[in-house]
């Protein structure tokens, strides 16, 4: 769902790793890049109103909002992370992560109409 939302406004190179076996407090991390400062910030605020609406669910912890180059929005078995491309590429989450198993995602289809 979070990568669904992500999807929605534009977030790319969207990535889900398994880390339940090497970090004991999440099971998932969502990671994706936003174009823009402002456009990381949109990507968190759809995240959490779409898993508010379907799921009633508000984030445990939510940082790194303003500045908007990484943000973390936490809720405890699913960690999202929105990266500007810059951040993404300097923290490599997914080199440091490496040994997770990526989960299969595709994007949803798009309608015509």
């Amino acid at each position: 769902m979070a990568a669904d939302a992500i999807f929605d406004k534009n977030g790319s190179d969207i990535v889900l790793l398994d880390v339940e076996e090497a970090f004991f407090l999440s099971d998932i991390f969502v990671i994706a890049t936003g174009s823009s400062r402002t456009n990381v910030q949109a990507l968190a605020d759809h995240v959490e109103e779409r898993i508010k609406q379907t799921h009633d669910l508000k984030p445990l912890r939510v940082e790194g909002r303003t500045e908007g180059e990484w943000v973390l929005v936490d809720y405890g078995d699913i960690i999202v992370h929105l990266f500007q491309a810059a951040a993404r590429e300097f923290y490599s989450l997914e080199r440091l992560w490496g040994d997770a198993e990526r989960i299969r995602w595709e994007e949803p289809a798009v309608s015509d109409g």
